[in-house]
Formats: C-alpha cells, structure tokens, sequence
C-alpha cells in the first residue's frame, strides 16, 4: 500500500507539512472548515456557502449534504505553508496602491479594485515575473485601461489549497524592489483623471451653413463627460483655412486645456484642417495612426497645449484612437512619436 493510500484509508493527507483531516459531517460539529464550500445551482447562482474557519454546527449538516459532502477536511497547516486565502491576502496587500480597495478572500482570490475614475497602471514586467513562480496568480487588465470605481483591475490568487510561504514572501519581495525602484510607487495604480476645460472647433461647410445638423458636437460632449470633463465652449467654421487658423487662436487665446478640430481630416480637397492646425505654428506629433478606426486622426501641441484634428469616425464608432488618446492626455501624459507606433499592435478594431 503506498503512503498515499495509506494516509486516505486512515482519513488523512499530506500536503508537504500540511495535514488535511477528512471526518464525516456528522463528526464535525465544533470543527472548523479547512476552506471555502461553494454551491452551485445551474443557471441562478454559484457562490460560497460556508467560509474558510466556520465552525460546524449541527443545523449545517443538511446544507452540506445538499452540495454533495459526507466528508470534509480539517486542516493542520505547516509552518512553512499558507492556505489560498492568507496567500491571496498577503499578495494583494503587497502589491495594491493605499487608494485601492481589497475585497475579502474568496474561494482562495483576493480581487484589487478602483475606487475612482481614471487611468489603470500596471507593471506587466511584474506580473509576468509573479506568474513565473508558480502555485500563486496575479491577473489583471491592460495598463492604460480606463477604469470605474468599483471596477477591479486585478485579482490574486492561490492555485492549490495550500501554498509555500516562500512563494508569497517573494512576491513581497519583488513588491517591494519595485517601489523602491520608482519612488514607493505601486506596481498597481490608478491615476485619476484632470477636468479639463476644451474648447471644440467644428469645421465643414455643410455644417456651418446649416445644411447638416452637428453630430461631431454631441459625440465629443459625451466622450469628454464620461471621464469628468467638459467641452466649454464649442464654435463652427468653414472649410477655409485662414478661418480655422484664425478659430483656433482665438480658443488658445481661452486658454483652455485642450483644442479638438472635428472634421475635414481626410485627402479631400476641400479638407483643410490638418494644413490649418500646422499653420497655427502647432508642433505635430503625428498626423495619422497605425489604428482602425481612427487613422486619419492628427495629435500635436500648441504653445504646451495638446491640440488634436478628429476624423468623422469618433462621431459613430464607439473606440476609436480618439479613445485611446483622450484619457492619457487626461491623466497628465505628454504623448511622444513612441506612444503613437504603438497603437498598432492591437489596434485593429474596426474597417
């Protein structure tokens, strides 16, 4: 009989130092539970039906049996092992920014949320070195995801019931390392967003002689207010280049924060605002992105402020480049050559 048969036969298991008593329900009453039991019902609900440490009583027994268990384990850890949720726990806690909130371990996972509006940070060099140890995981959204409050932006987690300490102490460890490599910041942070004050040029003719209605106007509105800011003051012009220069001085002259140019961004002749936000003496960036929707889009700056000329998708598309943009400049970033060839990888949404 091999050991493992051994310990099963005589209601035990070794998990390295870790022993894991298995007793019939009807024996627990006093016991405390070793983890979490869940219960399932198809299609309504899936949740924990009796927490990690509950002492069993004896009114518990028909809810165990319901979910299947005649038998569960009584756990006696090691001193050099931790269960899934003190793992969980100490991960989370070494990792998340003070503004952060923890939710209670669940089923082993500790989730990491936002408590504000803003700009998701997140160190993918980290997590990928987290990953690597094994047994633990850290799971989180894409850096400069814009995020809600409540919304998690990453969950740790304990894969086996029980862990070895030493995998949650380096964690701690490369936590650590991090913040003092970038000034005690948090390798997990949101960065909240500014308000900003813009004021909207919307060019075209058609618009601007009252033969079309203006849906640029609504759309920036609605992108703008989601994150907290506001279009101040929005005005119209022809497709003449002299006008637009002469409107977009004018709103630099508001002193606004930031300068949106809709429409006229295409190869058409009549279209004259990319040539017209350069003439303003604007420093361009880029004029064009390696992303769809929203390739025809031109970002620069004007006397430090961020001016950008917006193609006709970001009237209609939900996620544009206009959407990728928007919330870095928001959360205080200057945006470089760089951060424009990047948009590429994963940039094709739409066409």
């Amino acid at each position: 009989m091999s050991q493992q048969q051994h310990h099963a036969k005589n209601g035990t298991e070794q998990h390295g130092s870790t022993t894991l008593r298995e007793v019939s329900v009807y024996d627990a009453i006093g016991l405390r539970l070793a983890h979490d039991l869940t219960r399932i019902i198809p299609g309504q609900f899936k949740g924990r039906l009796f927490k990690k440490g509950h002492v069993v009583v004896e009114a518990d027994i028909p809810n165990l049996l319901d979910i299947g268990k005649e038998h569960i384990y009584i756990m006696e850890l090691g001193e050099n092992e931790l269960h899934e949720d003190d793992a969980a726990i100490r991960m989370a806690e070494a990792l998340y920014d003070e503004k952060l909130i923890l939710s209670e371990p669940h089923e082993g996972k500790v989730s990491i949320k936002a408590n504000q509006l803003g700009l998701a940070e997140i160190d993918k060099a980290l997590v990928d070195a987290i990953n690597e140890l094994g047994e633990i995981a850290l799971a989180t959204i894409k850096a400069k995801t814009v995020v809600k409050p409540g919304q998690a932006l990453a969950a740790t987690r304990a894969i086996p019931l029980v862990v070895p300490k030493s995998k949650v102490e380096t964690v701690e460890r490369l936590a650590a390392e991090y913040r003092e490599a970038n000034g005690g910041a948090s390798p997990l942070c949101v960065r909240p967003f500014r308000k900003f004050r813009v004021g909207l040029l919307t060019t075209g003719g058609e618009v601007f002689n009252g033969r079309i209605e203006d849906k640029f106007g609504p759309a920036v509105r609605s992108k703008l207010e989601e994150l907290g800011s506001e279009v101040a003051e929005q005005r119209f012009a022809p497709d003449d280049r002299q006008t637009i220069v002469k409107e977009i001085h004018y709103l630099l002259a508001q002193r606004y924060d930031m300068i949106l140019v809709t429409g006229g961004m295409s190869v058409d002749p009549d279209d004259r605002t990319p040539g017209a936000i350069k003439e303003t003496g604007a420093d361009i960036v880029s004029y064009g992105t390696p992303m769809l929707p929203g390739s025809m889009l031109l970002i620069g700056y004007l006397n430090g402020v961020p001016i950008m000329g917006l193609p006709g998708c970001v009237m209609h598309d939900p996620y544009t480049s206009f959407d990728v943009l928007l919330p870095r400049i928001l959360a205080g970033d200057t945006i470089v050559r760089e951060d424009i060839v990047s948009m590429g990888y994963g940039g094709l949404n739409s066409c």
